[in-house]
Parts: C-alpha cells; structure tokens; sequence
C-alpha cells in the first residue's frame, strides 16, 4: 500500500475511534450504559419506555393491510439465509484450517438486544431479531468471503467497488503483477487478519 494510502487507512481508523466516543456519549444522553455486554437502562427510562409502548392489537389494526400481506414474503427469507449461514459456517470449519485463515467469530456478528427496548411490542421486538439475524448472518457471510478473497485473489478491481470490505485496500492494485505475487506469497505463513479495525 502507497504512504498515501496509509495515512488515510490511519485517519479512518482515527474517525472511527471518535465515533465510538461519540455514541458513548449518546448512550449516556439516552440515560443506558453497558456492564458486561449487558445493556442497562434506568428505571425511570424503563417506566417511560413501558408507557409508550403500543399494543400488538393497536399495531395490527393500525398496519398497512399490504404490509400485513406481504409479511409472509420476508420472513420466508429466514429459510436461505439461514441454509446459507449453516454451509458458510461448515465452509469455514473445514475449509480455513487448511488455508490457514483465522476464523471469524459469529457471534461478533449476530447481535440481539433489542428485546431490552421496554417500547417495543412483542411483534416489534420479533421483526427486531429477525433484521439483526439476518443482517448479522449475512456480515459473517461478508467477512468470511473477504477472508477467503484474501487467501485466493488478493486484487483490487479495475472498477470502482461500492462498499468493499475492510482488507479490500491491503490488496494489490489490478494490474500489478509484482504485487500480486508478493500477497499470494504471503500466503504461504497463512493469512493474517488485523483485529483491530
């Protein structure tokens, strides 16, 4: 990677930091902090929470009757997606002790804690763990493709990619022959995952 490549990765790492800050911060105004991953919320905001829920009776007789209908259609989806998510993770269990890819951990991936929203109904608080299943299935899938494309074709495209993963710009630059050798030797001692991104 080019010095100038660097310096903007070091500032997006530093970009990231001070977004971390800053929904601390938010927490805190949202009056909720974290202990031990778990997430805590004062009893003050938990009574008001509780008060402006809506009643799953109310929420149905207030939904959009085609919502109501194509409901059936999304929640089909739970079928590839998690026929997907079971073959990646048997991909990676066989696959990645042979390459020598670390593996990537689920569960940093599948993230359920909505169901701590006292403002949720019971319906809300399902589609809520539907979307992070299936968002997070799919970022697992995302990472441990990325890890693959490491290993096996560590080259950028000619054409601009919207949303390439973090370890796309470590590639080689499409066309470089050189580099290209010199990622694909680096294989040889395995693939090395920076951690923290």
């Amino acid at each position: 990677m080019t010095a100038q490549l660097d310096r903007l990765m070091e500032k997006l790492h530093q970009v990231q930091a001070e977004i971390e800050v800053e929904m601390a911060k938010r927490r805190e105004e949202l009056r909720f902090h974290l202990e031990n991953r778990r997430i805590v919320f004062e009893k003050e905001v938990l009574r008001i929470h509780s008060e402006i829920k809506t009643r799953v009776s109310r929420y149905l007789l207030d939904a959009n009757p085609l919502v109501i209908l194509t409901a059936p259609v999304i929640y089909s989806m739970i079928v590839p997606i998690a026929l997907l998510d079971l073959t990646v993770m048997a991909y990676q269990a066989i696959c990645f002790p042979v390459y020598r890819i670390p593996k990537a951990r689920r569960r940093d991936y599948l993230v359920f804690d909505r169901h701590h929203l006292a403002y949720l109904n019971l319906i809300e608080k399902f589609n809520c763990a539907y979307c992070s299943y299936a968002n997070g299935a799919i970022a697992f899938m995302r990472e441990v493709a990325s890890r693959t494309e490491i290993y096996w074709c560590p080259i950028k495209h000619a054409r601009r990619v919207l949303g390439p993963h973090p370890y796309y710009q470590g590639f080689a630059d499409f066309g470089d022959v050189e580099g290209f050798r010199a990622k694909i030797a680096q294989m040889k001692d395995g693939v090395k995952i920076e951690e923290a991104r």
